[in-house]
């Protein structure tokens, strides 16, 4: 969720920070924290995020979705998919997740935690290619995150390039 507009590596530490500020990631009791208080929580420097009250109400938000149709389990999200185009529809219905968010967060679980639904790599697209390093579903030491960030800035560098 944190994975925007942000480096990579402070994104999934923000996690980190909402436990050892708010004492828990449970879902529920994220769910019912008071927002004011809860955004505080996150703003406060270092704060999860560039944006850290903003993301904060999508901290809630995210997690009254896990809450309200997951029974508060964000692994069900995947362990009660029955393929992958519906992980990717299940994610994409996500408050923070757009399609490309959706197929990273994708890609990563199957890469890294091995859920694989017959023609995963298909659905999800180039994110799920096989040695590609296009985003933190391949980040997996120093290294990887060289080659990441080498894509990503290559990517940005021919996005500028005149006629593209």
């Amino acid at each position: 969720l944190l994975d925007q507009q942000f480096p990579m590596e402070r994104a999934f530490a923000g996690p980190a920070k909402i436990l050892d500020r708010f004492g828990t990631l449970d879902p529920a009791r994220i769910a019912a924290a008071e927002p004011d208080s809860f955004a505080d929580l996150c703003a406060t420097p270092p704060a999860i995020h560039r944006y850290g009250r903003s993301m904060a109400g999508r901290v809630l938000a995210l997690a009254r979705v896990v809450v309200d149709e997951y029974d508060g389990d964000a692994s069900t999200l995947w362990t009660g998919a029955s393929s992958a185009k519906e992980l990717l529809a299940r994610l994409k219905a996500l408050p923070g997740f757009g399609d490309q968010k959706a197929r990273i967060f994708a890609a990563l679980l199957g890469k890294q935690l091995g859920v694989h639904f017959e023609g995963w790599r298909e659905e999800i697209g180039p994110y799920a290619e096989v040695g590609s390093f296009r985003s933190v579903a391949d980040v997996v030491d120093p290294d990887s995150l060289q080659k990441v960030r080498d894509f990503k800035k290559a990517a940005k560098a021919a996005g500028r390039a005149p006629g593209s």
